[in-house]
């Protein structure tokens, strides 16, 4: 297993992260944990803030909440100076409890409620980035209920899809999200908003995929968006001030996976807007970007402790684990690939080939197929690698499973972010066949 940011190999030849064994950590915390790397997030999210600075472009880096949100994470993101993306009234209230600054949020979501938008608009975050013609409407009565003007950003489908080496350049994107450009969708959004007194218009936001290993698609995305912000200079007269370029930033989760350096994917952004902003005639429009996998992605590790296994001669060899798809359900839901080790034996000779198998009733309840490890047993701590990003976020109770707790480690030091659930958190919605709640 690739070792991410602080981990190593100690003398114990155990996995070490953030200076602390994680067999000490699943000893202390018990297992399914996921542990972060503090030291590599603080890495990375200075990787993105810098490559701005050093070329004195005016920007906000917005962590993408999504790939993993809890109290401490936003409050990790506020101490890093850095914006906050949500898109949910969950999220959103996450990072109000954390203290986050509300005006360094911007809400997301192609269908906001009005609960949703009110809670937002009453906290005063940033900017709304705004997903369809009906969400205008909703937002436009929130700011004549509220008495408030309404910062905003349109979601725009670029027509650029990108799948990680490849590049597809489309004339009508099929999405759920944004407005569409060639039918005339976004043209017709920029006069509904910018003429609006409820509205301030703050420009465009545009996002063309994930787990991205090259610059072209930023690029090429760069340069559809501009296509059209010639013809709406011309038209509209509209020169936006901010123009906000998503994330989709690659992490490695496996050898052959080839992420560009962090100041690359900006270099080239900045480069694209640079010249096309130079052909408009126009000044350079703030930029804004969502790394989201890209902070935390590669900073998460999680720990399993390994239980039963099962071998058919020539077939296979199963290692089940006490987690599985309740707390990782990337592989599950779209064949994600990892890599781990036996963090209790990182250097023992591997020789046997597993297949990691989850806990729950499912048949393609499944981690990792076909790894290389050492003969395992039971009692074994199994850590996967790159778990950081989505692994707590969709994590679900399935089979009544409770979700595991969640550790920070840094500088030799562990901290609980998040308690483990209990059997008792799992009932405590439930009532009784008559409507009583249940007693304990």
């Amino acid at each position: 297993m690739y070792t991410h940011g602080t981990s190593r190999i100690n003398d114990l030849g155990h996995l070490e992260i953030g200076g602390v064994d994680s067999v000490d950590l699943s000893e202390r915390y018990s297992t399914p944990l996921y542990v972060y790397d503090v030291a590599l997030i603080r890495e990375r999210a200075s990787d993105f803030v810098q490559a701005f600075k050093k070329r004195g472009i005016k920007a906000q880096v917005a962590y993408a909440s999504k790939a993993f949100s809890c109290v401490a994470m936003a409050q990790l993101a506020k101490e890093l100076d850095l914006s906050l993306d949500v898109v949910s009234g969950g999220e959103l209230h996450t990072a109000l409890v954390a203290g986050f600054p509300a005006e360094k949020i911007h809400f997301h979501g192609n269908n906001k409620s009005a609960l949703e938008i009110d809670l937002a608009v009453e906290a005063g975050i940033g900017c709304f980035v705004v997903d369809n013609f009906f969400e205008i409407a909703l937002l436009k009565e929130a700011a004549q209920k509220h008495q408030k003007k309404i910062t905003v950003l349109l979601r725009i489908t670029p027509g650029v899809e990108a799948h990680t080496h490849e590049y597809i350049s489309t004339g009508q994107e099929d999405s759920k999200f944004g407005f569409d450009l060639i039918s005339g969708q976004a043209e017709e959004a920029i006069i509904k908003v910018r003429d609006d007194e409820a509205f301030e218009m703050l420009g465009f936001h545009c996002h063309i995929g994930s787990q991205i290993f090259e610059t072209t698609g930023f690029i090429m995305a760069v340069e559809k968006v501009f296509s059209y912000l010639a013809e709406w200079k011309s038209k509209l007269d509209y020169v936006p001030q901010v123009l906000n370029l998503g994330g989709g930033f690659g992490i490695r989760y496996i050898e052959g996976d080839t992420p560009l350096p962090v100041s690359h994917y900006i270099d080239a952004t900045i480069d694209a807007v640079e010249v096309q902003s130079a052909k408009l005639g126009i000044d350079i429009p703030e930029i804004w970007i969502e790394p989201g996998r890209s902070l935390v992605g590669d900073a998460g590790t999680t720990l399993y402790t390994v239980g039963s296994e099962k071998e058919i001669p020539e077939v296979r060899h199963y290692l089940s684990v006490d987690g599985g798809m309740t707390d990782n359900l990337r592989p599950a839901l779209y064949q994600a690939k990892y890599e781990a080790m036996l963090a209790n034996r990182s250097n023992d000779t591997k020789q046997e080939t597993y297949s990691i198998a989850g806990k729950c009733c499912e048949s393609g309840d499944m981690l990792i197929w076909d790894i290389a490890l050492p003969f395992a047993k039971n009692g074994d701590i199994l850590a996967v690698s790159c778990t950081g990003a989505y692994g707590y976020s969709m994590a679900n109770n399935y089979n009544r499973i409770p979700r595991p707790a969640v550790v920070f480690v840094e500088n030799g030091q562990s901290t609980l972010v998040v308690k483990r659930e209990t059997y008792k958190d799992i009932v405590q919605l439930d009532l009784q066949l008559n409507g009583d709640s249940i007693e304990e």
